[in-house]
């Protein structure tokens, strides 16, 4: 997807010399190398939930001495993890040959340079359900953070602290042959896994704590306002309680809706 890797020659001309390519190769120019399929489709419309992770101090990490020797090796190993923790969080149990999970797996994942992005089908899904996905989610940072983290460190110097992740419900369309989505709820997703001190939030639009957790779960999110960029001023979201406590008693002040 987005490649276009035609064969160039040197053309010799008056003035100097520059680069040439068959007509045929500048007619492939064109957004079919973006590889969406017919994206003259209609659009189909989809209820789901967006999640995003986002590797803090990745960028970081991209500017050590020869990159090139340690990030494809990291990446490999960190998009095998991400996606074998995802599975084993869905995981509840085995009965015979059928895996029994707690919730759907995502429909689609991308990846997006520093992150993944995941989108899970909502329609028809129970509250509680939905509120599972989130609680896996939560359990996939801590998991970095527990194990991929302290691991990945011995081998490798710079690594990413944390993995951060940010969610929101909303609907999406798809694009072309469902090959790529958008939507408003990808866009906050994307802005909510980079909310300053909190490495995990989700938008309080389409989650009621007593309806979609837990009574266990409930006791690990609190409900605040912020200022997210392209949204608003008086966001509401919910973030992990541990992390809200740890701000100045000032700062938690004015969080509080």
């Amino acid at each position: 997807m987005g490649k276009f890797k035609p064969k160039y020659t040197i053309e010799n001309l008056k003035d100097g010399y520059n680069f040439s390519l068959s007509r045929a190769s500048f007619n492939a120019f064109n957004p079919s190398i973006l590889d969406l399929g017919d994206i003259s489709k209609d659009g189909e419309r989809i209820d789901a939930l967006a999640a995003i992770f986002d590797l803090e101090g990745f960028t970081s990490f991209t500017n050590q001495i020869d990159p090139h020797l340690v990030v494809p090796e990291y990446l490999s190993k960190f998009l095998d993890w991400l996606f074998k923790s995802v599975a084993d969080e869905f995981f509840q149990s085995q009965q015979a040959s059928r895996v029994v999970l707690w919730c759907k797996l995502p429909f689609f994942a991308k990846f997006l340079g520093d992150g993944v992005l995941f989108l899970w089908d909502t329609m028809d899904l129970d509250p509680i359900f939905i509120g599972n996905i989130v609680s896996n989610l939560q359990l996939v940072c801590e998991d970095y953070e527990r194990s991929f983290f302290p691991k990945t460190r011995k081998s490798m110097s710079r690594v990413p602290l944390k993995l951060r992740c940010g969610i929101a419900r909303g609907q999406i369309m798809s694009i072309g042959d469902a090959l790529d989505f958008v939507g408003p709820c990808i866009n906050v997703a994307a802005r909510l896994q980079k909310l300053g001190k909190f490495s995990f939030a989700f938008s309080k639009r389409g989650f009621e704590l007593q309806k979609h957790f837990t009574e266990a779960s409930q006791k690990d999110y609190a409900l605040i306002k912020s200022q997210i960029r392209g949204l608003g001023d008086e966001e509401l979201l919910f973030v992990l309680k541990r992390e809200l406590e740890k701000l100045p008693a000032n700062e938690r002040k004015k969080l509080l809706p």
